[in-house]
């Protein structure tokens, strides 16, 4: 049986996250013009980095009132889900969330978020086992470089300027 994913595991998953936020941010800011589609809007998305931020920080510092049946239904997903799917879903949550397009007591909490997540993932194809631990698949759901994936929308333009940083 794989060890439980703990409180501690997601409040790195959501600190880790929310640097690799930060750092996009900066990787952005030393592009050269031209890296941009002419319809990038640099403010639109300094102001969604800034939401997402805002909310993680809200989720981290309510970490604690994750109940262990939570924690265990996330060991599952971890170690059961293919975590590119699991991502995809979860990045979808934190721009509703952070968005306000869910109403914010809905998500006010880590607790709330991960059972939203759980809820989510309900009827989506299982692996069998992953075979690894659930801590390091779950550090998988969230990509580190353009982590919100601003560089995948197409009026955005600099995708293949990251692939500098990726490379590095």
């Amino acid at each position: 049986m794989p060890t439980n994913i703990r409180k501690d595991d997601i409040r790195d998953l959501l600190a880790v996250f929310s640097a690799a936020i930060e750092l996009d941010q900066l990787r952005v800011d030393v592009l050269p013009a031209e890296a941009f589609h002419y319809h990038y809007s640099d403010n639109m998305w300094r102001i969604w980095r800034r939401c997402h931020l805002e909310y993680v920080s809200l989720l981290l510092s309510t970490v604690e009132e994750i109940r262990p049946a939570t924690l265990e239904k996330l060991t599952r997903i971890a170690t059961q889900y293919d975590p590119k799917v699991v991502g995809e879903r979860l990045i979808d949550l934190f721009g509703s969330a952070a968005s306000g397009s869910v109403p914010r007591a809905n998500v006010a909490t880590a607790a709330l978020f991960f059972e939203w997540l759980i809820t989510e993932l309900q009827g989506q194809s299982e692996e069998n086992s992953l075979g690894q631990d659930a801590r390091t698949l779950m550090m998988r759901w969230l990509r580190f470089t353009d982590p919100l994936q601003i560089a995948e929308d197409p009026e955005c333009g600099y995708k293949r300027f990251l692939a500098a940083y990726r490379a590095s």
